[in-house]
C-alpha cells in the first residue's frame, strides 16, 4: 500500500524527515517494486520500524518502507547439540515483526530469544541492523543471535545470505545500518523457553565500583541505574530458570504502581519540574532513588528483559572494555560533579559477551555498555559532549542507533571489520539508493 508524502519523526522527537512518498509492501515482490521503482527515478528509500532510533539512521527525503505488514514467524528448523538432542531452533521471522509481538509467539512454541533489550516495541530487522543488545557477560547482543537473512539490493535483487551463502553480505547485513538493502526476513537461533528470576534492589554506585565486574559477573543478566547527582543505584539482576519454573509475576497493583505511575507518569512529573527549575534536579533524583524499593518476581524471560518506556528521553551509548568500566563510570561522575550539568534521567549500565559481528560494538571483545540520558525536554548537548570525551579517551564504540558525533574517518580506526563492511556496501548499492544524512557521516 502507498500513501501520500507525510512528515515522519521518530520516537523522541529530535529525528524529522519529509518522504515523498511512504509505502508498506505486504510481499517480498511489492519490496523489490518499491526499491527498483526510487532507484530508476533516482529516489533514495529508506525502512523504518518503531523508529526507537536516536539518530537518523530510517529518516530519508524519498521513499519510506515500512514492513509492519511483513510479520509473523514463517519456519521452524529444529537445532541439536553435540550430543544430538534438540537445543533448540532456527527460527526465521518477517522483518517486521515487533518484538513484543515475537516473545509470546515463540513461548507458545517452547522456544526464547536468548537475551533482549528493555524495549519492546522494536522491529526485529530494526532492532537487529542498528546493534540492539541485552545485559549479560555471557549474552551477546541480537545481531549475534542471526544465521540467515534476506534482503532486497538496490538493483531489486533478493539475496538470501548465511555463513555458507554470499558469506561477505552476512557478516555485513547482521548490522547493516539499513545502508545495504531492505531486509526482509531473518533467521535467529533461538533457544528452549526459559523463565528469570528478578531481584531488584537499591544499592550505591560507590559499593559497585570496588567491583565492576564482580558485579557483572554476579547473575545472568546482571545491570544497574545509577541517579546522577547522588551515590544511589538500582540493581537488576535476572537468574535464567527452566521455562517450566514455577511463576510469581509482579501483582497487577504493584505492577500498576512501580512500572506504570512512579517509572512512567509520576518520573514524567519528575522530569517536567527538573526542565522547570532545573537547579532542584539533584533533590528531585534523591527523592526518585528513595522511591523505588527492592523486589522480586519470577516470570517468561521476555517480560522481565523489557519494561514500559514512555517518558521521552535523549540517549548516548558508548561500548567500553568492561575493564575501563569502573573508572569510566567514576570519570563520568566527578565530571557532573564538576561541570555543573544537570540531569533528572538515571544512567544505564549494562554488560554484553564479545562476538563477532562485523560492526558489532563489542566485536572481539566483552564489554560495559554505558548509556547516558537526558529528559527530551531538556538541553542534552553538553552533558554528552563530556561523556563522549571520556568514552573515547577509554576506547569505547558508539551504539549506531544512539547519538553519537564520529565519522567515518574516527570509525575506520575504530572499527576492525570497516573497511569489508564498505567494500560490500560499494557492490550491494554503489548508487546510494539506500543512503540517508546518517549514512554520508559515517560512511564514505
Amino acid at each position: 500500500m502507498t500513501t501520500p508524502a507525510a512528515p515522519w519523526t521518530n520516537w523522541t522527537g529530535n529525528v524529522v524527515a519529509d518522504p515523498i512518498r511512504r509505502t508498506a509492501p505486504t510481499t517480498v515482490a511489492e519490496v523489490t517494486d518499491a526499491v527498483i521503482s526510487a532507484a530508476e527515478l533516482g529516489t533514495r528509500v529508506k525502512c523504518v520500524g518503531a523508529g526507537h532510533s536516536f539518530t537518523p539512521a530510517a529518516a530519508t527525503d524519498g521513499v519510506l518502507i515500512s514492513l509492519d505488514d511483513l510479520t509473523g514467524i514463517e519456519s521452524i528448523v529444529p537445532t541439536r547439540g553435540a550430543d544430538g538432542r534438540v537445543n533448540g531452533a532456527d527460527v526465521t521471522v518477517w522483518a517486521g515483526t515487533r518484538l513484543h509481538r515475537l516473545g509470546p509467539l515463540l513461548w507458545d512454541l517452547g522456544l526464547a530469544q536468548p537475551n533482549l533489550g528493555d524495549f519492546a516495541e522494536q522491529s526485529l530487522a530494526g532492532a537487529v541492523s542498528t546493534g540492539t543488545h541485552g545485559t549479560g557477560c555471557r549474552a551477546p547482543g541480537l545481531p549475534a543471535t542471526v544465521v540467515g537473512i534476506q534482503l532486497v539490493a538496490a538493483d531489486g535483487t533478493v539475496i538470501a545470505c548465511s555463513r555458507d551463502s554470499h558469506p561477505d553480505v552476512f557478516a555485513a547485513a547482521r548490522l547493516g545500518i539499513g545502508a545495504l538493502g531492505i531486509i526482509t526476513k531473518m533467521t535467529i537461533r533461538c533457544v528452549p523457553a526459559f523463565a528469570l528470576h528478578a531481584d531488584e534492589r537499591p544499592w550505591t554506585l560507590s559499593a559497585v565500583l570496588q567491583d565492576m565486574e564482580g558485579f557483572a559477573r554476579s547473575a545472568d543478566h546482571a545491570e544497574f541505574y545509577w541517579f546522577p547527582h547522588t551515590d544511589a543505584i538500582n540493581v537488576k539482576r535476572n537468574t535464567r530458570l527452566p521455562g517450566d519454573a514455577d511463576l510469581k509475576p509482579v501483582s497487577r497493583l504493584q505492577s500498576a504502581i512501580s512500572d506504570e505511575f512512579l517509572s512512567n507518569e509520576g518520573f514524567e512529573a519528575v522530569c517536567r519540574a527538573a526542565t522547570r527549575r532545573p537547579s532542584i534536579t539533584p533533590r528531585l533524583n534523591r527523592f526518585t532513588a528513595r522511591a523505588l524499593s527492592a523486589r522480586t518476581y519470577t516470570d517468561r524471560s521476555y517480560r522481565v528483559f523489557a519494561s514500559p518506556r514512555r517518558v521521552r528521553f535523549r540517549e548516548m551509548e558508548y561500548a567500553v572494555p568492561i575493564a575501563a568500566a569502573g573508572a569510566v563510570l567514576g570519570d563520568i561522575r566527578d565530571m557532573i560533579d564538576r561541570s555543573g550539568v544537570l540531569t533528572p534521567f538515571p544512567m544505564e549500565v549494562r554488560f554484553a559477551a564479545a562476538d563477532d559481528v562485523w560492526l558489532s560494538t563489542a566485536h572481539g571483545r566483552e564489554v560495559c555498555y554505558i548509556a547516558v540520558h537526558q529528559y527530551h525536554r531538556m538541553d542534552h548537548t553538553e552533558l554528552f559532549r563530556l561523556a563522549e570525551e571520556i568514552f573515547l579517551a577509554a576506547d569505547g564504540r558508539p551504539h549506531w542507533g544512539k547519538m553519537h558525533t564520529r565519522t567515518a574517518d574516527d570509525l575506520s580506526s575504530m572499527v576492525e571489520h570497516f573497511d569489508d563492511f564498505v567494500e560490500v556496501r560499494d557492490r550491494l548499492d554503489p548508487d546510494r539508493v539506500f543512503g540517508n544524512t546518517y549514512t554520508e557521516r559515517v560512511l564514505p
